[in-house]
Formats: structure tokens, C-alpha cells, sequence
């Protein structure tokens, strides 16, 4: 997927559809002139529903589409006939979306299962007809229930990407490179910092044709929790990521600061990423001799808390040891 047709933020105006009027009428026939109510009950006006569909990766097919608006109901008619419901309309997201009020920025709910459906406005009730409104006392009512009116609303849609490993690490880390080496994605590399503004997903093959989803999220900088840099535009997608891989260059000053410094704004942005579990791969090892290389591992086993492995993008070293690792790890 180019970086180009991943659309995660999305505003709309949804309107469901008003319910059918309820029908007035007597019932007449040839040898029948004085026959009793029998008008029917307006139709129900049409929905308009979220839908969840796990082939979607963005939300671009609603980008150029802003407003939804679902049928009207039917009226009643005579001859108890009720009015037609009125058409739903239905709006496919993908899994991880959330849907808010745009209003009031409160979250109205998630859609994170495949199929699953939620009614976003719902339809005007159809009025009844004048039959039901029959007594002892009024043998013929000659009125009935107006349709329900419709509802309408302006909503947002925020994706936050469904992935298993999530690539967390500062701009320029290598994380573009290492995700077109272990995928078939082909994001967008370049050797200044915030080359990737949108995150990438691709899938990792796996031994016996097994696979998991990678992210390759926008890179952190320090403040990032308080909105520098792209701030809550990339946290966000970090937080549906099952395992979190930190990137850290071998030629970073200090592997250990590195790691704590991202690991705090992820803290800062929400406590409970801290919950997810965590492991390191230290790039551009090819830089490193077996020497350097030994110095350092001794060092890190000393310091890191968590798995770490060394790779090399560009060389493809350690790529398959990662795999395996991130494997066993998210199973």
C-alpha cells in the first residue's frame, strides 16, 4: 500500500430516514359504504450502519464521500397494508476504526470484529395507521400517527491500525528499510528524518506458509505524548499492536537512553502500552565488528530488560533470527 491511499481520518454527515406516515382511511366496497378504519402503518425510515469488514486496510473509499443518507419509510395505506421500510445504508470500515462524535469528540463506539455492525442513526419509527385507534365510542377515527422524524449527525472516523508487530523508534531509525526487507511493502526510504508520514503495513511470511502483520509507524521524538513532531497522529496506531519491536541504531550514543526515552512516551501517552509485549532489534549492526559487536552485547545484557537481537537491513543479517524470535513471541 502507498503512503498516498492510507486515509485513517475520515469526517461525515450521516441521516437516517424518516418513518412513514400511518394511512387514514374507511373501508368501502360495493354492498360496503359505511365499513370500519383500515389504514395501515407507515414503514420504518432506513438505518444507516457501520459495518466492519476485515479486507479494508484505510479508509480511502470514503474520502471523497461525505455525506450518507438512508430511505425514507413508506406510507400506510388502505386495507391494513403497511408502508415499505426504508433502504439501509450501510458503511464499510476497517477493523481498529473508531467512530466519534464530532461535535463533542466523544467516542461513540469501536468496530473491531469482522461483520460486526453497529447503527450509527437510527430510522424514524412509521406511525400507525388509524385502525389501531378503534373503540367502542369511536367506531371511525379519521386520524392517524405521523412517521417518526429521521436522525443526523456529523461523525468522525479514526483508524488505528490492526497490526501484530508494531516498528516503534526515532525518525531515520531504519524502520521503512527493515519492513521492505521482511514484507513485500514497499514504503517510502529516504535518509532524513519523517520520510514516513503515514503508517505501512505489510505481511511477513513465515516458516509453512504462516504470516503476521508488521507497521512501520511514524517515528517518535522526544514530546511526541504532548503532540510535537506528528504526536497523537502515530501513537494512536501503536496502540492496537500486540507486540511492540523498538528499532535502535548500533551507532546510536546510547542504546539504553534510546530505548527509555521512547518507552516514556509511550508511558505518556497511555500507561497501559506498557502492558504489550516489548523486544529490540539493534540495526545497521553491519556497521559493528565482531569485536565491537561482542563489547556491546556484553554491555546491553547488562542493561536491557527485555530480548534483543542484532540485524542488519541492508546486509539482510539477522533477519530470519528476528523472525523467529517475533514468532515465538506472539505465540
Amino acid at each position: 500500500m502507498t503512503e498516498g491511499n492510507f486515509v485513517d481520518y475520515v469526517k461525515m454527515h450521516v441521516s437516517s430516514g424518516n418513518g412513514g406516515k400511518g394511512s387514514v382511511h374507511l373501508h368501502r366496497e360495493k354492498y360496503i359504504t359505511k365499513g370500519g378504519p383500515d389504514g395501515g402503518d407507515g414503514g420504518r425510515g432506513g438505518h444507516v450502519i457501520i459495518r466492519g469488514n476485515a479486507n479494508l486496510w484505510t479508509l480511502l473509499h470514503l474520502k471523497y464521500k461525505r455525506h450518507f443518507k438512508a430511505g425514507h419509510g413508506g406510507h400506510g395505506s388502505k386495507g391494513r397494508s403497511s408502508g415499505a421500510d426504508g433502504e439501509d445504508v450501510y458503511i464499510e470500515v476497517p477493523l481498529g476504526t473508531v467512530i466519534r462524535d464530532t461535535e463533542t469528540n466523544t467516542i461513540l463506539f469501536e468496530i473491531t470484529e469482522a461483520g460486526e455492525e453497529k447503527i450509527i442513526a437510527k430510522g424514524g419509527m412509521g406511525g400507525r395507521g388509524n385502525w389501531h385507534f378503534k373503540t367502542a365510542t369511536n367506531q371511525t377515527p379519521r386520524y392517524a400517527q405521523p412517521g417518526m422524524p429521521l436522525d443526523e449527525k456529523d461523525i468522525t472516523l479514526e483508524l488505528k491500525v490492526l497490526a501484530d508487530v508494531g516498528l516503534v523508534g526515532f525518525p531515520n531509525a531504519g524502520k521503512s528499510t527493515l519492513l521492505s526487507v521482511m514484507t513485500a511493502a514497499k514504503p517510502k526510504i529516504a535518509d532524513y528524518e519523517f520520510t514516513t508520514l503515514k503508517p505501512n503495513l505489510g505481511i511477513v511470511d513465515y516458516r509453512d506458509y504462516q504470516t503476521f502483520v508488521m507497521a512501520d509507524i511514524p517515528g517518535i521524538i522526544e514530546g511526541a505524548a504532548e503532540g510535537k513532531g506528528l504526536g497523537y497522529y502515530f501513537l494512536r496506531h501503536i496502540e492496537r499492536n500486540s507486540l511492540l519491536l523498538f528499532l535502535i541504531p548500533a551507532d546510536a550514543p546510547d542504546i539504553k537512553k534510546q530505548y527509555d526515552i521512547l518507552l516514556d512516551e509511550l508511558k505518556r501517552y497511555n500507561p497501559e502500552m506498557l502492558d504489550k509485549d516489548r523486544m529490540i532489534a539493534i540495526s545497521k549492526c553491519d556497521l559493528l565488528d565482531d569485536e565491537l559487536k561482542a563489547e556491546l552485547k556484553v554491555e546491553l545484557d547488562n542493561e536491557l530488560p527485555i530480548p534483543y537481537v542484532f540485524i542488519s537491513s541492508v546486509a539482510q543479517q539477522g533477519i530470519t533470527e528476528l523472525k523467529d524470535v517475533l514468532w515465538d513471541m506472539l505465540n
